[in-house]
């Protein structure tokens, strides 16, 4: 089956986490819409390779949430906890770099968050490796080994599918 996948990044201001889910819920009534804290991404492959796994879960009855939006974090923190995965991931009130996950939406799903999320910046999907070694713990022998911190948090991403 054929999914329509976009990813984009947003520099956002949340003031009322509430009112955002609202407006998203809205606006993703026939899809799935995730947002995610873009610090925690290691890059656009990373997230949608984690992305893919999520649904590719649900296909095979091995999803760990319960929607796909939730499923999303989940593989792309590489956390089987909810919780934990929400605590790397999870949207918080305050300055955010967002990384927004639309799956089978209109082609104009984008320019609809960039109303509710301000400015729409894509270089907010570039990983920070300093930052994403403290997050996930991950070495410099990782990195290295693994030829970049994307390739690592990808291999975490696919080794959650191992665990199951």
């Amino acid at each position: 089956m054929e999914y329509n996948i976009q990813i984009a990044g947003f520099k956002s201001n949340i003031n009322d986490f509430g009112k955002l889910m609202g407006k998203i819920n809205e606006i993703s009534k026939n899809c799935t819409v995730q947002l995610l804290n873009a610090d925690g991404i290691a890059g656009r492959e990373h997230i949608l390779h984690a992305t893919v796994h999520a649904i590719k879960a649900f296909e095979r009855n091995e999803n760990i949430a319960k929607d796909l939006g939730l499923e999303i974090c989940v593989r792309a923190s590489a956390q089987r906890q909810i919780s934990k995965a929400l605590s790397i991931l999870g949207i918080k009130e305050g300055e955010m770099n967002i990384c927004a996950v639309a799956v089978d939406c209109s082609e104009n799903i984008m320019d609809e968050l960039g109303t509710i999320l301000n400015k729409r910046d894509d270089s907010v999907l570039n990983s920070d490796e300093n930052l994403l070694k403290a997050i996930y713990g991950i070495s410099e022998k990782e990195i290295k080994t693994a030829s970049g911190i994307s390739r690592v948090m990808i291999e975490k991403t696919t080794l959650l599918i191992l665990e199951t």
